[in-house]
């Protein structure tokens, strides 16, 4: 059997454009969501690593999670909100997508 990752990806923020971003779960592009979109991807029971990014200089940080046989796993991104936090990501690029379990 197998658990699931649902992804909500909400509007908002400064640096929200219209282009979809990759999710990558475990190191591999698994897919990808448009704004206001949700995307559910099948994972294996156990511990997974998630990111989302637009390129390699827009992108958040890399969140554990683990899933139950038969679980469904629910998290949501969204680009950063704050002007000040928007600065940091200049410098800090993981920080330019928020990304959050639910």
């Amino acid at each position: 059997m197998t658990a699931t990752l649902e992804l909500t990806r909400r509007w908002g923020g400064v640096t929200d454009g219209k282009s979809e971003w990759q999710v990558v779960l475990d190191g591999t592009v698994a897919g990808s969501i448009a704004r206001q979109e949700t995307l559910e991807l099948p994972v294996e029971p156990g511990k997974h690593t998630l990111r989302v990014r637009r390129s390699d200089r827009f992108l958040s940080g890399e969140r554990s999670f683990e899933a139950a046989d038969g679980q469904i796993v629910y998290w949501r991104c969204r680009s950063q909100l704050m002007w000040p936090m928007y600065l940091a990501a200049l410098v800090k690029p993981d920080l330019w997508i928020r990304l959050r379990p639910e």
